[in-house]
């Protein structure tokens, strides 16, 4: 089990939720939220990817607010009103309080990100390229006029998306994928014949998919140890 801890961002504080893995010692992942908030599905994430072998930190994006998996309008509600400056400072805010954690052992910092927090886990790695390493966002990234400057970006990312996906469709993940790649940035978008949010049981579009969940997760762990360990 995780606990509750405050970090700072940018001169102020903001929740989150923080698991340690059994040896005590590991490499720091943030994990960033979908649109309904740092409930108890994301918490799950974070503490198997304690269990994993890493100390991970999810930051609470919406500053306490949260909606309940049937709550989709409010979901909506909230991701849009979310001040992307704000997001930003939490997620570095994150970043930085794994680097100086004393628990934390590694070459770097990763990020894993589901839906909204797939597009906001693409930002902070090429927001932190001087701490992230290794991204693994699961059914988004940014598209359009979303898109962040991504010249600095030295993180590998392994990303896992869906074929069957009205909100971030593979043809769109495949054209990201291939521009990012003639950047050459090491990025590797996979497509799973899955729909949205596979991932997660708590899912509110009947496409939890615990299955290709247990496939992909271990993988995910694998390529984040290959790249964090020391």
């Amino acid at each position: 089990m995780g606990e509750t801890v405050e970090l700072a961002s940018n001169g102020t504080t903001v929740g989150g939720y923080l698991a340690r893995p059994a040896a005590g010692r590991g490499p720091g992942v943030v994990v960033v939220q979908e649109w309904w908030g740092l409930d108890h599905s994301l918490k799950v994430m974070v503490d198997r990817l304690a269990d994993g072998g890493f100390v991970a930190l999810a930051p609470d994006l919406y500053h306490g607010e949260l909606a309940g998996h049937q709550e989709m309008d409010k979901a909506a509600q909230l991701m849009q009103s979310l001040p992307p400056d704000r997001a930003a400072r939490d997620m570095s805010g994150a970043v930085d309080f794994l680097d100086r954690h004393e628990a934390t052992a590694g070459r770097g910092i990763g990020v894993v990100g589901f839906c909204m927090g797939g597009v906001l886990s693409l930002h902070l790695a090429a927001l932190r390229p001087d701490k992230v390493l290794a991204a693994v966002p699961f059914y988004g990234f940014p598209q359009g006029d979303e898109e962040p400057d991504w010249s600095k970006m030295v993180a590998a990312v392994r990303g896992h998306m869906a074929q069957h996906d009205d909100f971030f469709g593979p043809d769109a993940a495949r054209a990201l994928e291939q521009k990012l790649q003639k950047m050459g940035k090491d990025v590797i978008f996979e497509i799973h014949p899955a729909g949205h949010a596979f991932m997660n049981p708590e899912n509110a579009l009947g496409t939890s998919d615990p299955d290709l969940a247990a496939r992909v997760w271990p993988q995910a762990l694998s390529f984040l140890h290959e790249r964090l360990d020391p």
